[in-house]
């Protein structure tokens, strides 16, 4: 390669494109914007969403229900997972659960639920437990306890 090889980049060498200046250039007259109506006049714009006087999607779909939007999301931890992954005497915080890959949400409290059986001596720290899952707990021996958010 040397200096009588080199030619510009593809695409590089095409002079813009000059609308409205006059009718021999092509692109005179309208400039390129066709026949009247709102989108041939300076200053248009359409409004998010405007589908051409369609109504717009955000309003033909029902709204459906009541959202809260204060409600808390709990990560659910059930009591057989708890059984299967720890030994007797094991204090389970919701560090060593997110650890463990137990819980995967960093930000969402947990909550113990009572789903399966649980026969080993464990202390639980969460920031929920159904009523059920704090009874299992306790009649293993272990301890529930509860922790602030």
């Amino acid at each position: 390669m040397d200096l009588s090889n080199l030619k510009p980049a593809e695409r590089s060498k095409f002079s813009r494109k000059r609308v409205g200046r006059g009718h021999g250039s092509g692109t005179g007259a309208q400039a390129g914007r066709g026949h009247k109506g709102a989108k041939s006049r300076s200053g248009f714009k359409f409004k998010r969403g405007f589908e051409g006087g369609q109504m717009p999607l955000h309003r033909r779909v029902p709204k459906r229900g009541f959202h809260n939007e204060f409600r808390t999301e709990y990560a659910v931890v059930n009591l057989d997972a708890l059984a299967e992954r720890f030994d007797a005497g094991t204090v389970v915080t919701p560090e060593l659960l997110r650890e463990m890959g137990l819980v995967r949400s960093k930000r969402q409290p947990i909550k113990v639920l009572a789903r399966g059986d649980i026969s080993k001596k464990l202390t639980v720290r969460a920031h929920k437990f159904s009523g059920k899952a704090a009874e299992k707990i306790a009649a293993a021996g272990g301890a529930a306890e509860a922790i602030g958010q």
